[in-house]
């Protein structure tokens, strides 16, 4: 259970059970990711049950956001703005990565986050609006499990950061269990439509991880947190489209 608790307490603010965590644990924790992502996506839906109830679709698409950022704690909004302010510099690499190191968030940071949430914000809503409530819970599997792929088929940038072990922990076996376990709770969640959602992030995947591996030359942690939010983001419009445009 070590590795799992890894997976929870690096990905989320939620409580875990004090567990004798053992050095091996880091690198089997990744393949509990989706499965978290599940978790946060069940405690998203409930939360914005409740908001339902006693409040409009508006404000509960804001409460819901609101929650969904306390449940990570921010930090995979940190990478996201980290990754703003550097690859929005147009320096050279080294001055990227400098840049991305750096505790304080510039106006380029600032200003992909605010666009970031408003896209999600407003893709909640209209989702609410839809009654497609349970949207909610396959949206955060499906990122991380891309993160999944990501670990896996893209290098990692030094190594000792954060995830220069996570690899190791990867099999094509993990990849494919994960896969067909979100695109089964997704069929349960949303219908057919869930496939298309899951095959067209998957080519934005493939798009993000190569761009920064030819601006980066491999992933950082930043990065990593950049691509759960913008496949959250990019995940959520493609929900709202698909109801709109197929029967």
């Amino acid at each position: 259970m070590g590795a799992f608790f890894q997976a929870i307490s690096f990905l989320t603010r939620l409580p875990v059970p004090r567990y004798p965590m053992k050095e091996a644990d880091w690198s089997r924790s990744a393949v509990f990711y989706p499965l978290v992502g599940a978790i946060i996506g069940l405690l998203l839906w409930g939360g914005n049950w409740f908001s339902e109830l006693l409040l409009s679709d508006h404000l509960a698409a804001v409460l819901t956001l609101i929650f969904w950022i306390y449940i990570t704690g921010g930090l995979h909004l940190d990478g996201w703005m980290d990754l703003a302010d550097g690859l929005g510099s147009s320096r050279p690499r080294e001055q990227v990565l400098t840049i991305m190191k750096d505790s304080r968030v510039g106006a380029m940071g600032v200003l992909a986050a605010l666009s970031l949430l408003l896209v999600k914000g407003a893709a909640i809503y209209e989702l609410l609006s839809l009654n497609l409530q349970t949207c909610l819970v396959i949206v955060p599997a499906i990122a991380r499990t891309h993160l999944l792929i990501a670990i896996r088929h893209w290098p990692y940038l030094t190594q000792d950061g954060i995830g220069s072990r996570l690899r190791e922990g990867i099999g094509t076996g993990h990849l494919l269990v994960s896969s067909i376990a979100v695109l089964s709770v997704g069929w349960w969640a949303v219908g057919y439509q869930n496939m298309l959602v899951f095959l067209l992030t998957l080519l934005y995947l493939y798009w993000f991880s190569t761009y920064i591996h030819r601006r980066l030359g491999g992933y950082t942690g930043d990065a990593y947190g950049a691509l759960i939010e913008s496949t959250e983001a990019v995940a959520l419009l493609l929900l709202v489209a698909a109801d709109k445009w197929l029967p």
